[in-house]
């Protein structure tokens, strides 16, 4: 019932994404989206924030101190935060209001078809101007803004963290088992199986949020042909039955039958898989670096502290992207409304933005800009500082998660039917076959 449920929630969704299109273009009134420097008086007002991030995370904490300074200055001002952190309710809100033209000052997406028409419609400011007016455009990191570009290049929205993927693992274990960190993606089927004989779980996996899992689908297309596999893959102009999805699809049921995810897995919520790991009894753990402090501090189990390492994504042979060249996303973006820009929205923005990346920093945290440094925390194991310091390495293509480029139908069909692949309830050409012919008949819709 569950995934019935998903699957006529998603479809609304695209049926929603058609409705705004017919909505009307200029957001009825407001700015041009290169207007970025009204003139005018500062008249402090509330505004407001639609967002969907954690409570007490680092990004809402940060701004709520930032917007208190801002009114100490502006009286009358205040900056109202409209929260849902759960993303499917965010979005469905996020999705209704726009179509109803009711978007606050500011909102959170990400750079979804959906988010496309809204740009096309002039009803999202131009980031890219924006910053550059600003005069801080060139200090964020390129890889924090690509995260955030539209398939043309454009930019809509700004980012508020940037995040490295790694594989996290147990040394010890590794070591018990015999073998060394894979050198190549097509190492994980026999590393899987050495540490299954050495008595551990091989990987950790959260199952029920299914993103984790995808993530895996992404890994092999993204070495063997780059960024374009999935950009292509979502508008139904490449395939699951091409040589990069079926590298993938192989890979995955490789992955299944060399035990490599902890029995049940699809059943482990994300508190237990972080469990497995930090515990000892999974030896590999996949996650970013907003697990630091649970991973690289004195926080972590004492008794596994000392084993704990960490890889990026392995290659492959001949492999189109570089070994320095991995998921590192700066999450959900923020963008401007057009309808409601004017001289107080863009005066608190310079205000913000300005001080943000330095507050942000010094909670220990990734910025998406390179001028401000990580606060390293006192209980930080040597790990922190070397998981911060690859953030200054990081290359020039980045792996896209598919759960934010896929059109919503067949995303979440793609989550169920992985797990029925690494299972073994469906064959490659079975699960090639069913996600082909869900593609051919929701992207060109969805992508029109």
């Amino acid at each position: 019932m569950k995934t019935t449920r998903r699957t006529h929630w998603a479809a609304g969704l695209v049926a929603l994404a058609f409705t705004v299109a017919g909505c009307g273009g200029g957001g009825g009134g407001g700015a041009r989206p290169s207007d970025v420097n009204p003139s005018g008086k500062i008249e402090p007002r509330e505004i407001s924030w639609l967002l969907s991030r954690p409570a007490d995370g680092a990004v809402i904490k940060t701004m709520t101190k930032i917007a208190d300074e801002y009114a100490k200055d502006h009286p009358g001002f205040k900056l109202k935060l409209i929260t849902t952190p759960d993303r499917p309710s965010y979005i469905q809100k996020y999705e209704t209001l726009a179509a109803a033209n009711k978007l606050p000052e500011l909102f959170d997406t990400d750079a979804t078809p959906f988010a496309r028409k809204l740009a096309n419609q002039g009803r999202m400011m131009d980031a890219t101007k924006l910053l550059q007016s600003l005069g801080m455009y060139d200090t964020y990191r390129k890889a924090a803004l690509d995260y955030q570009r539209f398939d043309d290049g454009s930019l809509y929205m700004i980012p508020f963290e940037y995040q490295l993927e790694f594989f996290w693992y147990n040394k010890a274990h590794f070591k018990k088992a015999g073998i060394e960190v894979p050198k190549s993606l097509d190492d994980f089927p026999a590393m899987c199986t050495a540490l299954r004989k050495a008595g551990v779980t091989p990987i950790a996996l959260d199952g029920q949020d299914q993103w984790p899992l995808e993530r895996y689908a992404a890994y092999q297309p993204f070495r063997t042909d780059g960024p374009s596999y999935v950009r292509d893959l979502k508008k139904n102009k490449a395939k699951f039955s091409d040589p990069a999805g079926q590298k993938a699809v192989n890979w995955l049921s490789a992955l299944g039958k060399a035990g490599c995810f902890a029995n049940g897995f699809s059943a482990v919520g994300y508190a237990d898989a972080q469990n497995q790991f930090t515990s000892g009894k999974a030896a590999v753990y996949n996650i970013g670096t907003w697990e630091l402090a649970s991973l690289a501090t004195t926080k972590l189990n004492p008794a596994v502290r000392g084993a704990i390492d960490f890889f990026t994504l392995p290659t492959t042979k001949g492999s189109a992207t570089a070994a320095n060249e991995f998921v590192s996303p700066s999450g959900i973006g923020m963008a401007v409304n057009a309808k409601t820009y004017d001289p107080l929205v863009r005066d608190f923005l310079k205000f913000a933005l300005t001080k943000y990346p330095a507050a942000y920093a010094a909670t220990g945290e990734l910025s998406p800009t390179t001028n401000a440094k990580t606060a390293i925390p006192a209980n930080a194991t040597p790990l922190y500082e070397r998981a911060v310091a690859a953030a200054d390495e990081v290359g020039t293509e980045l792996a896209m998660p598919w759960d934010t480029q896929l059109d919503p139908t067949t995303n979440t069909r793609l989550q169920r039917e992985l797990v029925l692949l690494v299972q073994g309830d469906v064959s490659p050409s079975e699960f090639t076959s069913t996600m082909d012919a869900t593609l051919g008949q929701n992207a060109p819709k969805y992508f029109q």
